[in-house]
């Protein structure tokens, strides 16, 4: 069973979450769903990347689409927000920079697995 202590931070958390939409001109509903829906496009995305580095053709455009899936988000916090103070958007940036390097090793790690199998 869930103690009462624990509903009432579980409460708090929930109204303090909410408020940052009002406090800052953000719906946190819209900028979760635009988070979670992109999950699906930036990972078929990076299967595409990997793809087309196997088939050597060109991966600029399966690039920009994961690129765009990353930050789909991100942008929707930038045009929509109002007083976003300067943190949040070093927060941000910092992220978006995790991610290129993260997606990079990922990407990097495929193709050398992928390239180890075909060799084999």
């Amino acid at each position: 069973m869930i103690n009462k202590e624990k509903m009432e931070w579980v409460e708090a958390f929930s109204k303090w979450f909410l408020s940052l939409g009002d406090q800052y001109g953000v719906n946190p509903f819209i900028f979760g769903a635009i988070y979670i829906g992109a999950i699906p496009f930036f990972t078929i995305s990076v299967a595409w990347i990997v793809r087309n580095v196997k088939k050597k053709k060109p991966i600029a455009l399966p690039v920009l689409s994961a690129s765009g899936c990353f930050v789909s988000a991100y942008v929707y916090l930038m045009i929509a927000g109002e007083n976003v103070p300067w943190w949040v958007y070093a927060v941000v940036i910092g992220m978006l920079l995790y991610g290129a390097w993260s997606t990079y090793s990922k990407i990097q790690k495929r193709i050398t697995e992928t390239e180890e199998e075909t060799v084999q």
